[in-house]
């Protein structure tokens, strides 16, 4: 007698990648704008720094195939095709060889609304978090303390290179909450609605992720399998960027309102702007700054080109 299908499930490792990804993101994004000495400036670098990219990056499509797991519509369509062991292995096999194979399965469009909503809410809330520790850089020079330099410089960067080559771990009660949403008894609170393909590399690779884990082929036993699946080189190279912007920012940076742009704009921003460019949502838009006479008193508009001299008519013979 053929055995039942097995329940949803993906291996601890996926699970603490996923937690590592979530409790980053609620921490960064909380960081305040409100800063009242170096100090304080000093701790929100350590939170913000605090991610490595290949991780970062694994643990948004773990979190991802959480989130499309809670889905019960991505769900059914894929139990379709799990009504024999060989039939769930063949499966599974189409989608490890490629994983765009499972945006053919019924009900795609269902869990990658999902996943396109939580990582574009968590990229979106991140980047507006950051659009107002950035702001604070401007706000914070009417205080004077804002302007002494920073003391210890170099080892402030030394500090937030260690942090982002170090894997953050998740904690217990997130590893738990999430481990609870695959079984169903947690819910994730993501509201979404089906979208359309084309998908991004990490939704597809969520979904894929999601997929083997209902149809009892995300385990240890092929980890390795699944660690290759979660690679999608343009959105590491995004995250590598801004670990590059914000090194680079840290190191001519002196005065501590200066810190706080570094802070805003490459640790938080430019990170956020990946997620929300892994999920597919519309990347941000912020116009650049163009000086006027009242705001800047040393530009000065360029005078006005000079019309060439009208010709005289030839005169007759």
């Amino acid at each position: 007698m053929e055995p039942p299908a097995p329940s949803a499930s993906l291996p601890p490792k996926l699970i603490e990648q996923a937690a590592a990804y979530r409790y980053y993101m609620d921490k960064a994004a909380a960081i305040s704008p409100a800063f009242v000495d170096g100090q304080m400036i000093a701790e929100g670098l350590k939170v913000a720094a605090a991610y490595e990219p290949k991780q970062f990056l694994q643990g948004a499509i773990a979190y991802g195939a959480i989130v499309a797991l809670q889905d019960p519509t991505f769900v059914a369509g894929v139990r379709q095709y799990s009504g024999t062991a060989a039939q769930r292995q063949q499966i599974a096999f189409e989608i490890m060889k490629d994983p765009a194979y499972v945006v053919g399965i019924s009900g795609s469009s269902s869990g990658a609304g999902a996943v396109i909503a939580a990582l574009g809410e968590d990229g979106n809330k991140f980047y507006q978090a950051g659009k107002t520790v950035k702001q604070a850089a401007y706000d914070v020079q009417k205080q004077s303390w804002s302007k002494a330099d920073v003391a210890g410089r170099e080892a402030r960067l030394s500090q937030a290179k260690l942090l982002g080559a170090t894997p953050l771990v998740g904690d217990i009660a997130q590893t738990t909450r999430l481990q609870q949403a695959i079984s169903g008894a947690q819910p994730l609170g993501v509201t979404a609605t089906a979208a359309n393909p084309p998908f991004t590399p990490v939704v597809i690779r969520s979904l894929a992720i999601a997929a083997l884990g209902v149809l009892g082929h995300a385990s240890d036993a092929n980890v390795a399998t699944l660690d290759a699946l979660m690679v999608e080189p343009n959105v590491t190279s995004c995250a590598n960027m801004a670990k590059l912007n914000l090194y680079q920012c840290l190191a001519v940076s002196k005065p501590h309102y200066e810190d706080v742009f570094c802070l805003g704009q490459h640790a938080m921003m430019d990170t956020a702007r990946c997620v929300i460019k892994a999920s597919g949502q519309p990347e941000p838009f912020e116009p650049r700054f163009v000086p006027t006479v009242r705001e800047n008193a040393s530009y000065k508009p360029a005078p006005p080109a000079k019309k060439p001299a009208a010709k005289k008519p030839a005169k007759k013979g």
